[in-house]
């Protein structure tokens, strides 16, 4: 498929629905109902929207937070559920299935605990990896476990769930590096591969200019989609459904493909905010 055929038809990944933000309707549209565990996480990315949280204090409480009658619940958007035990996890999921019944249930870790006793019990495991070597692994995360993330993966190809893999662009960074990710994703068979554009703040900015990041091309929604395009030569590459919906709108006004060279998106994110969901109990 050709560039400008696969950015027509890009996809969104299988978590992105049931998210307001498929509906550009709504004006401020919420991420999905999420159960936050802890705030804790065994790695130290530069780029990570948590660890500016918790800088600025505005990390959330253990709890629920959405609306009481949710299609798709995430476990969790801050910290690593993970570090909580295996168990406890399962607790608060089979609590969650008992009170709303039938609903989506969506892992998101970054992979460095095995985390197979929850098969039967989620339906999508997105496990965060953004780069293809331990060297870089370690430059990112500051911690030693990438072949342990990879293990992880393979083992959960065996669960009775939809397997993600999660990454970042850091254009400058790991461009290179996505695609050879995704080649070894596509040969031992992942689902999907989840590529997200990097939001940029300010307390993660000086760290990733050291590593080569390339503000400039953040900004460039073409460079994003070129990398995708490249990683989707091998497996099923996607992109966030709110980013997807505004790309059909963008193409409805352009003459010609290559005119996204010109179309360019903020970068640059404030502090992230309280989370825009009412917390409502805790389990």
């Amino acid at each position: 498929m050709d560039f400008e055929k696969f950015v027509f038809k890009v996809e969104y990944p299988n978590h992105c629905i049931y998210c307001e933000g498929l509906d550009l309707s709504i004006e401020n549209p919420k991420h999905h109902p999420s159960y936050e565990i802890t705030t804790k996480c065994n790695l130290n990315c530069i780029y990570c929207y948590s660890r500016v949280a918790l800088l600025n204090e505005t990390a959330p409480k253990p709890g629920y937070y959405g609306d009481l009658n949710p299609k798709a619940v995430t476990v969790s958007q801050y910290g690593e559920p993970l570090l909580a035990g295996v168990e406890r996890v399962a607790e608060i999921i089979e609590a969650l299935r008992e009170r709303f019944g039938d609903i989506r249930v969506d892992l998101q870790t970054n992979g460095t605990i095995d985390f197979t006793e929850l098969d039967g019990l989620i339906d999508i495991a997105m496990i965060s990896l953004d780069v293809s070597n331990a060297e870089s692994y370690k430059k990112i995360t500051g911690s030693d476990r990438f072949y342990e993330v990879i293990e992880n993966v393979e083992k959960a190809l065996d669960m009775d769930c939809i397997v993600t893999v999660r990454s970042v662009h850091l254009p400058g960074i790991n461009d290179e590096e996505l695609v050879e990710l995704a080649e070894r994703l596509g040969e031992i068979g992942v689902d999907e591969h989840f590529i997200q554009p990097c939001s940029i703040y300010e307390e993660c900015l000086g760290d990733l200019r050291r590593m080569g990041f390339d503000v400039e091309r953040a900004e460039s929604l073409y460079e994003y989609l070129r990398v995708v395009y490249e990683c989707g030569e091998f497996v099923k590459a996607v992109i966030p459904g709110c980013i997807k919906v505004v790309l059909n709108e963008v193409l409805k006004q352009l003459d010609d493909i290559g005119d996204l060279k010109f179309v360019r998106r903020n970068a640059l994110a404030r502090n992230p905010p309280q989370i825009r969901r009412n917390r409502r109990f805790e389990i």
